[in-house]
């Protein structure tokens, strides 16, 4: 029995459920994702590049943009050496 007429049941795409391996690599794969995306934006947001916030912010690349960013393109902040952290 088709809940829907012929005409449109072919146009409908066909779902089966995802096997558990696939669910698995999501979460990792976004566990992945978050993590580096986290470092990335704070480090944008410390050096004041808004831009790169930005961006870091609307593209999604798995954390490759943002493992570049760490360590290519962000500023390098100089290092205290001693004293107290004011």
């Amino acid at each position: 029995m088709e809940s829907y007429p012929q005409y449109i049941s072919r146009f409908l795409p066909v779902c089966e459920p995802l096997p558990e391996v696939s669910i698995w690599l999501f979460a990792v794969l976004f566990a992945w994702s978050i993590l580096w995306k986290g470092a990335a934006l704070w480090r944008a947001a410390r050096n004041n590049q808004s831009y790169w916030f930005v961006a870091l912010i609307l593209v999604n690349t798995v954390g490759i943009l943002e493992i570049l960013y760490i360590y290519v393109f962000a500023k390098k902040r100089p290092e205290t050496t001693g004293g107290s952290n004011k």
